[in-house]
């Protein structure tokens, strides 16, 4: 059993590492798939990211068990040195710390629900990309040299997340094309404060159209039909003159 999981783990867990990658580009489509489709994927998409954790576990524990890597160097990135195999283990202790990083984003993702924060996340759970690369590397070159099979499985690994990406590219310039502008945002429906300054700014500009600067005229205004009937009025209008009498004066003339 330990020879089994020896041989398989490492390969295991960078295949349950490359489903992962590859179902979390599938869920963030949205041109073709539905949103019942979508939480299909980060399904899936989290269920391979619990397996390449735990194909992880297993897989450091057998080698550190089997004398084939020393503790030190499976828990601290480089420290049995940066090239040659100690180089190779120090890639694959490193992939694992960002392998446990995209996980614990990924269970955590509801505390980077707030504003301001979803890029913090995007940035912590891409982790997961830089992980496979070394994951790849480390598989390859580290040991004995790999099987007939391992190579083809890291081959179909290597196809897999380059076609997944290139897809989320293609379809990412098709949702926004190269000098589309975003839609402006739309404004706030006016409140009650709102409304009501744009009210008193209306009265205000009929009342200064209203009042029209000019010569001043005292308006008399026209008697109505019972009036008429019983007297004549002396003058419907009249320049401005005195209170007193309205009576036009002419200019010089003596009071």
């Amino acid at each position: 059993m330990n020879r089994f999981l020896d041989h398989t783990g490492g390969v295991l867990t960078l295949v349950s590492l490359t489903a992962t990658v590859v179902w979390g580009l599938i869920a963030t489509d949205r041109l073709l798939l539905t949103p019942r489709a979508r939480l299909l994927s980060q399904a899936v998409h989290r269920a391979t990211a619990a397996g390449a954790l735990g194909f992880l576990l297993v897989h450091v524990c057998v080698k550190v068990t089997e004398a084939h890597a020393s503790l030190l160097a499976a828990l601290v990135p480089f420290s049995s040195g940066v090239r040659g195999a100690g180089g190779l283990l120090g890639l694959g202790a490193l992939a694992a710390y960002l392998m446990v990083l995209a996980g614990a984003t990924g269970a955590l993702r509801s505390a980077f629900a707030s504003k301001g924060r979803a890029r913090r996340w995007r940035a912590l759970h891409a982790c997961a990309y830089p992980a496979w690369c070394a994951a790849v590397l480390h598989g390859l070159k580290s040991g004995r040299a790999p099987a007939g099979w391992v190579a083809t499985s890291y081959g179909l690994c290597l196809i897999a997340v380059a076609a997944a990406l290139a897809l989320r590219l293609v379809r990412a310039r098709r949702a926004h094309p190269a000098g589309s502008e975003p839609p402006a945002p739309a404004a706030p429906p006016p409140g009650r404060h709102t409304m009501a300054a744009a009210a008193v700014r209306t009265v205000t500009s009929h009342r200064a159209r209203a009042r029209v600067p000019g010569p001043r005229t005292a308006v008399v205004h026209t008697p109505g039909a019972h009036a008429l009937a019983g007297r004549v009025p002396a003058a419907l209008t009249a320049e401005a003159g005195t209170p007193e009498t309205g009576a036009h004066r002419a200019p010089g003339q003596a009071r």
